[in-house]
């Protein structure tokens, strides 16, 4: 056979093995392949899948192995069982009345520096020291009538201081008892004398009632004029604060169990001193001591008290970090269904502590919750 032919043998055997492909697909739309969802093989890795997370149009996510060892995804399984039911309180932070302290003026007066100077916010002071000086402070007609009283008593001092000399001088021929008496009336004119003229100019101490800092100074400064009982310096003790609730339950100190308190992210243990039995704003009040105290509170700032009750209810229990917002606010918690497969599992929960809470519907049990890095998760679009 000449070489022409080859050629030409070749040339159509090429030709019929496109004609058996083109017959072999006729019909047949691939315009889907691209659109199935990627198997994963064995190892996790998955051939032909996107390497970053994206959302899926079901609104789950896919969320590759890399990705989430980056983002530092950590889940835990769900065990329903029974819970202890919580109820949750709106309270603040306050000084624990018996460590805490205020300074007031006991009159209309002046505050002169301490020996320290004038007190700030933050100093640490000792109880019993002298944090001011409070000078009396009075118009021209009664500081003219106290000077009236002070020549007055100086005069009729001045009268006994005589009688008494007189008096030992007759010593004998004038009875005992006179010259006692005389004696003791120029004691008390003494001691007269000494109380008025210390109250025209002498300046009285302002002690601290505390040991502990120094939580408000109210902006004095040196010079002011205040009027009398007017609040001058409060101190706390920063180690020893408590929390007050009011409860609208007024059974709820005799089921109480434990309770913890959320001040924004930091989570407090609290310990139960005690609750009133008078109505504050149609609510009870409960009082809390802050068993670890925290230097991210402060007095004043509201927190959120969370009681356990002696009731029981059915959830798991979760991190308080598992939960996020999804659709119109809706709480959620990612649930890993594959294994670079997360879901949004919508979730009716309940405060547990501080620190958990209880997921009383939404889950199944065995469901790996994302319990760090959920709301990463959620900021994926």
């Amino acid at each position: 056979m000449s070489a022409l032919n080859l050629r030409f043998l070749a040339a159509a055997t090429s030709l019929a093995f496109v004609a058996v492909g083109v017959l072999a697909h006729d019909g047949e739309d691939h315009s889907q392949d691209a659109k199935k969802a990627p198997v994963a093989t064995q190892g996790g890795a998955t051939p032909g899948a996107p390497t970053a997370l994206q959302r899926l149009a079901d609104g789950s996510l896919f969320v590759p192995k890399s990705v989430q060892r980056q983002l530092g995804l950590r889940t835990q399984p769900a065990r329903i069982g029974d819970l202890a039911a919580t109820v949750e309180l709106n309270g603040k932070v306050i000084a624990d009345p018996n460590t805490s302290g205020r300074v007031q003026a006991a009159f209309a007066g002046t505050v002169m520096p301490g020996p320290k100077g004038m007190p700030v916010t933050g100093r640490k002071v000792v109880k019993g020291e002298v944090l001011a000086w409070l000078r009396p402070v009075s118009g021209a007609i009664e500081r003219g009538n106290q000077q009236a009283q002070l020549a007055e008593l100086e005069a009729q001092q001045a009268i006994a201081d005589g009688r008494v000399k007189r008096f030992e001088q007759l010593e004998g021929a004038v009875p005992q008892k006179e010259i006692e008496a005389a004696r003791i009336e120029r004691d008390a004119l003494q001691k007269r004398r000494a109380f008025v003229g210390a109250s025209i100019n002498a300046a009285e101490p302002l002690l601290a009632t505390a040991t502990g800092v120094i939580s408000a100074s109210h902006h004095l400064v040196a010079g002011q004029i205040v009027d009398a009982r007017e609040v001058l310096f409060e101190i706390v003790d920063p180690d020893r604060l408590a929390v007050e609730a009011l409860a609208y339950d007024a059974g709820i100190a005799a089921t109480l169990i434990s309770a913890s308190a959320l001040a924004e992210q930091t989570a407090l243990e609290l310990k139960f001193v005690g609750g009133g039995r008078q109505l504050r704003e149609q609510a009870l009040p409960l009082l809390f001591r802050i068993v670890k105290p925290s230097s991210l509170v402060a007095v004043g700032q509201p927190v959120k008290v969370i009681v356990r009750t002696a009731h029981e209810i059915k959830g798991a229990a979760v991190p308080r970090a598992s939960l996020t917002k999804v659709g119109a606010g809706e709480t959620a918690v990612w649930v890993h269904t594959e294994a670079e497969r997360f879901v949004a599992r919508k979730v009716r929960a309940q405060s547990l502590d501080a620190a958990n809470v209880a997921i009383t519907e939404g889950l199944h049990e065995g469901d790996r919750v994302v319990v760090e890095g959920a709301g990463l998760l959620s900021q994926v679009r």
